[in-house]
């Protein structure tokens, strides 16, 4: 993929809207247009439709800072060190469909970060489930003692 000296951080549009309550605004998108890879013929060496998009959620204020604690913690290849999440998109052929998908992506990953996740309530196993489990073993080391007996095929 060859990449072209064509950054453009802030491009006229509306903010990435997210929720009702919770939008990002452009100037917190950085694009850059690049020549896409794969089959395309000779536009494909003309024409810069794929679209790299990157989103600093480490320092967004835009984000909550649980949202944002969340975002950092999941383990997503497209997620740098640095906390600045990267979409390359190049599944369409043109600039502006490109874009949109990787807006798109983009809000569907922030959206993963809103829901709380419920926390696990520590519960005892029940008398009975104690019981069946101690009766498996029990029938389970039957079956294998019974294995190892000398046979006579005499």
């Amino acid at each position: 993929m060859r990449i072209l000296a064509n950054y453009n951080p802030a491009m006229p549009g509306t903010d990435l809207k997210i929720t009702s309550h919770l939008s990002i605004p452009e100037s917190e998108l950085v694009e850059r247009f690049v020549r896409a890879s794969g089959a395309g013929g000779q536009n494909i060496n003309k024409v810069s439709t794929a679209v790299e998009l990157r989103f600093d959620i480490a320092q967004s204020p835009a984000l909550p800072d649980a949202v944002r604690a969340r975002l950092l913690a999941k383990r997503d290849r497209r997620l740098t060190d640095q906390g600045v999440f990267v979409i390359d998109a190049q599944r369409f052929r043109t600039q502006d469909r490109n874009r949109q998908d990787a807006r798109e992506r983009l809000a569907a990953f922030i959206a993963t970060g809103l829901s709380v996740p419920k926390s696990r309530i520590a519960t005892k196993p029940t008398r009975a489930s104690k019981i069946r489990r101690l009766e498996g073993k029990r029938a389970r080391s039957d079956i294998k003692r019974g294995r190892s007996g000398g046979s006579s095929w005499d």
